[in-house]
């Protein structure tokens, strides 16, 4: 009976053969990454992607930001240059003036060289009106023209009334003119200042 006992309680041993199951793996394949790794690569993609577009996005605000830049300059410049040349054709316009009124400045030294010199009273208001004259005729010939108010009916654009006179209550005219006004090219550079005189209708 015992030694049925120590049959009954000996170890069993199992053995197994691995090398059927090698042989099944290498059929499969290399060793397939496991699902983590799988979904780190998927979540990486997009983050790329996001990336490099950011990127190319910065790049392109730079490139407009230089390009912004260059305008701006280029405006400045454009707008100094306009300031140049226009000061440049301001004196240039005034010198043919200016030329003109040298030959008046010289008349007017001579008359008072002679008034100096010689004090007979009509050959000095022959100069001096001489002067005027030819100081009128450079003032004309750049626009300039005095405005004829004296008897002509009120105008408030041409004249400026001084003082008025007359309880009348016909059209006003100007009776008298206290300072003569002038136009340069059509437009009103100084109303003639005048007294305005309403007739009795």
């Amino acid at each position: 009976m015992t030694d049925d006992r120590d049959r009954d309680e000996a170890p069993v041993i199992k053995v197994t053969d691995k090398r059927r199951f090698a042989k099944l793996a290498e059929a499969e394949g290399p060793e397939r990454p496991s699902a983590s790794a799988s979904d780190e690569s998927a979540r990486s993609e997009p983050a790329a992607a996001a990336t490099d577009e950011l990127t190319e996005a910065r790049a392109k605000a730079d490139e407009y930001l230089q390009h912004l830049q260059r305008l701006q300059a280029e405006f400045d410049n454009y707008r100094k240059r306009v300031i140049r040349e226009q000061t440049s054709t301001l004196e240039l316009a005034a010198e043919p003036v200016m030329r003109r009124l040298l030959e008046v400045l010289d008349e007017f030294e001579l008359a008072l060289l002679h008034a100096r010199e010689d004090v007979d009273r009509d050959r000095f208001l022959k100069g001096i009106e001489l002067v005027y004259a030819k100081l009128m005729d450079a003032l004309k010939a750049e626009g300039l023209q005095r405005i004829d108010a004296e008897g002509a009916p009120f105008d408030p654009n041409l004249h400026e009334a001084l003082m008025q006179t007359g309880e009348g209550t016909g059209e006003p005219h100007v009776a008298e003119v206290f300072r003569p006004g002038y136009t340069l090219k059509g437009r009103v550079l100084r109303p003639a200042g005048v007294r305005v005189e309403k007739d009795v209708s």
